[in-house]
């Protein structure tokens, strides 16, 4: 069935069930207090308390192993819920018992809950199936006793030595709530016999006698650490306490210390240290699950002996989310939700007014029965709802009720349905309007699906009220289908009719309209002239021999086509389209039937080149290196041509530059080598074209001529010749790297065909007699400055 097809709940419904979908506040009935185990005295009297808040009246009943109770002469049931067993039997004269899982029920006209389980065991104290044992040990030693015996509940442990209690107040005797008894530092005064008592309601019981026998002291020769009893693995419910028992041997006497397998510290919250290494744990909870270490080290060294045992913690179910009470109206689905957690896991069970509720018919159970689903409510669902959590180390329950809108005056349920195929693919489904309440009819859903899927599978399609049919197509072949109809009114929908069964045509049947579904359509632009066009088969088609392809200019009265292709081509690439126009392009697919329905596309390949255009990812570093070289090119050819111009300067006025300079270095005093420069660094980037005004470079003069003077000095780097018969050309090969500026640096052209004004923010290149001048836009007072080419190549203002 196709997706599109699937409305869970018809849009035209979307306010009406928004407005009845409700959650009720409070509960109509819920435990206040709930049994809890216990373990009865055999022949004396039992009371189990139960209370519940609801909307009266209620009526309460007991059931012990899921069978009620009767009031009579073992049992009384009070008013307010509590159940007296008059005289606690373990085994009575029929054969029966008192002991078992007792639960409460209540009940009012909204439902039924039911209580936690309470376990009620007798009281019982068994023989000892661990028995004292005779020991002998050095003084200075260590001497340990141990009973165990089984009851209910724990039995109390407690020693005598020689038919009197020990002294549990030294603190060389360590009596652990397990039973053992252990003796440290051993002395002659010590031995004797020693019995074990164990206590509880059901009684008192005396082990065996055993001896201890305490020999000379050996305490001088160095024994290595030993550890006699290490810790046993322990499985415990959160809250009770942990005994980890440690008894090493050792001399000297060794240092006991404890730590986690796993590295996590042990913490110090709850945590006691028992005679010289016994580790006890109160109040445990799930952190304290792990493995742990006793260690026996020897004093001052990294000798050690260690033991291990797994301490497994269990808590009791609890919810996280219980299930919340909730409203809904007939014929619409509800959903209970109920998350616990607990260690084990707990398992979770539902009930239905205090009957175990199994999956089926229009419930499903879902996620490890966490989300509890009803399809189609009716009056018959509306009930108290209960998840039941449970594992090995309890059980909890949390309730909620389920109520079911149904508002007076809503139509009776649509009828004469009747569902006739029409195609392999589809079937027409017909009814008439319901007898009762019609004027109100605002619309009707169909409810579809496969007869063998379960009710969740279902699917709806919202029908107008001005139609009784509906015609439900993509359907499979040769398959049987069921279906039902609801009346909907503002109020609310009706009983869903009576369900019609129909299969669609097989493919070859007589009568069966076989033609191909229309397949789906893509499009991709592969360039601004170039469309790839993509199709694929519908799942739903029969055997089909191919497709057509036709295209054509928006609104041209002729398809280009048909282009046939074999069934297994899927593509084809239409090529020589016009960029500027919106193309129409549609593909069917056919067989011996003949053509099916087409799919169409428009596809405008300007906008598509347009938006390809726009969203080309820029290369900034592409497009900075491009620009970088440009830049470089640039520079070369205004090099270039700089060296031409000097070049010929050079040849024009060799002979007079030459005397000029000679003239000027024998005139100048060797130690003084600044000479005044008015603008010639300006003027001859001017002359090769890289002089710019201020605003175009760096926004101020300065900088400009800093840039200027650097670029004049790397021009004119080389050595000065005078009347040493080299020529220009020698000259201007000279390299700035491997002719540093060691001497004064003087231009060869004449100073007064060059000079540069700066006039506040103003600057202007006189490039020589008659040349135009280049000047900033910004005027202000003339201010005429000079600056000198000094010997470190710096360009130094002169006032």
């Amino acid at each position: 069935m196709s997706p599109k097809k699937r409305c869970l709940v018809p849009c035209f419904f979307g306010i009406l069930l928004n407005a009845l979908l409700g959650v009720t506040s409070g509960a109509e009935l819920s435990f206040t207090l709930e049994p809890s185990d216990i373990i009865a005295v055999q022949e004396q009297p039992l009371m189990l308390h139960c209370q519940v808040d609801g909307i009266p009246p209620i009526t309460t009943q007991w059931r012990r192993n899921g069978i009620p109770l009767a009031d009579n002469q073992y049992y009384t049931m009070f008013y307010n819920g509590s159940l007296l067993i008059r005289r606690f039997q373990k085994t009575k004269s029929n054969s029966s018992t008192d002991e078992g899982d007792y639960e409460c029920m209540a009940q009012n006209s909204f439902g039924l809950v039911v209580s936690r389980k309470a376990r009620v065991q007798a009281a019982t104290m068994a023989e000892f199936n661990v028995q004292p044992v005779a020991v002998q040990a050095e003084e200075a030693g260590v001497g340990r006793f141990q009973c165990q015996i089984h009851g209910l509940p724990e039995p109390v442990i407690s020693w005598e030595k020689d038919g009197r209690p020990v002294d549990t107040k030294d603190e060389r005797y360590t009596l652990l709530p397990t039973g053992v008894l252990q003796i440290t530092g051993l002395c002659q005064g010590d031995a004797g016999v020693f019995c074990c008592v164990a206590h509880n309601s059901a009684g008192v019981k005396y082990s065996a006698g055993a001896r201890l026998t305490v020999s000379g002291s050996q305490s001088s020769v160095y024994k290595e650490p030993m550890i006699l009893v290490g810790p046993e693995n322990l499985t415990l419910t959160v809250h009770q306490t942990a005994i980890l028992e440690c008894v090493a041997t050792g001399y000297p006497r060794p240092i006991v210390s404890w730590s986690r397998l796993d590295g996590r510290p042990i913490g110090v919250e709850g945590i006691q240290v028992l005679g010289t290494g016994n580790l006890m744990i109160s109040d445990v909870g799930v952190q304290h699950s792990g493995v742990y270490v006793c260690a026996a080290n020897k004093p001052g060294t990294r000798v050690r002996r260690t033991a291990q045992g797994r301490l497994v913690v269990q808590a009791p179910a609890e919810f996280v989310l219980p299930p919340q009470s909730i409203s809904r109206p007939v014929g619409t689905t509800a959903i209970f939700t109920c998350q616990a957690q607990g260690d084990p896991a707990p398992q979770l069970t539902w009930l239905k007014n205090g009957q175990i509720l199994e999956a089926g018919g229009n419930v499903k159970l879902r996620n490890n029965n966490s989300t509890l689903t009803i399809y189609g409510i009716s009056q018959e669902d509306e009930a108290i709802y209960q998840c039941i959590a449970e594992n090995s180390a309890g059980s909890t329950q949390a309730s909620a009720r389920l109520t079911v809108l149904w508002a007076d005056g809503l139509p009776g349920m649509p009828v004469l349905v009747r569902a006739e195929a029409l195609s392999p693919t589809s079937i027409q489904v017909s009814w008439k309007e319901p007898a009762q309440n019609n004027q109100e009819i605002i619309g009707y859903v169909l409810h579809i699906r496969r007869s063998t899927d379960p009710i969740e599978m279902e699917y709806q399609e919202a029908v107008s009220k001005v139609t009784l049919q509906q015609a439900v197509g993509d359907l499979e072949p040769s398959t049987s289908y069921t279906f039902y109809v609801k009346a909907y009114t503002s109020r609310g929908a009706s009983k869903p009719s009576e369900s019609t069964t129909e299969s669609t045509l097989g493919e070859g049947q007589p009568g069966a309209h076989i033609l191909p579904s229309p397949p789906s359509l893509f499009t991709k632009l592969v360039n601004s002239s170039v469309v790839q066009v993509v199709w694929e088969p519908s799942s739903k088609m029969g055997q089909n021999q191919g497709f057509r392809l036709y295209y054509r200019r928006a609104h041209a009265p002729l398809f280009t086509g048909p282009l046939t292709f074999h069934r297994n081509v899927t593509q084809y690439n239409i090529t020589q389209l016009d960029p500027t126009l919106v193309y129409e392009i549609k593909v069917l697919a056919f067989n011996q039937h003949g053509d099916g329905n087409a799919t169409v596309r428009f596809v405008s390949l300007k906008e598509a080149v347009e938006k390809s255009v726009l969203n080309t990812p820029c290369d900034c570093v592409k497009d900075e290196q491009s620009k970088t070289s440009t830049t470089g090119i640039i520079i070369g050819i205004h090099i270039g041509v700089t060296c031409i111009v000097f070049c010929v300067l050079f040849l024009m006025f060799s002979y007079r530059g030459r005397l000029m300079i000679c003239k000027t270095v024998r005139a100048t005093p060797q130690a003084s080598r600044g000479v005044t420069l008015e603008s010639s660094s300006q003027a001859a980037l001017a002359l090769n074209g890289l002089g710019r005004t201020s605003s175009e470079e760096n926004g101020s003069a300065a900088g400009k001529i800093t840039g200027d003077s650097n670029e004049l000095e790397r021009l004119f780097s080389g050595p000065s010749h005078c009347g040493n018969g080299v020529d220009s050309s020698r000259m201007l090969e000279s390299s700035p790297l491997s002719n540093p500026l060691n001497e004064t640096q003087l231009s060869t052209l004449p100073r007064e065909d060059f000079s540069l004004v700066m006039e506040g923010d103003r600057v202007t290149q006189f490039l020589g007699p008659g040349s135009p001048s280049r000047t900033s836009a910004d005027r202000r007072p003339s201010l005429r400055h000079s600056y000198s080419v000094t010997s470190d190549s710096s360009l130094t203002q002169v006032h």
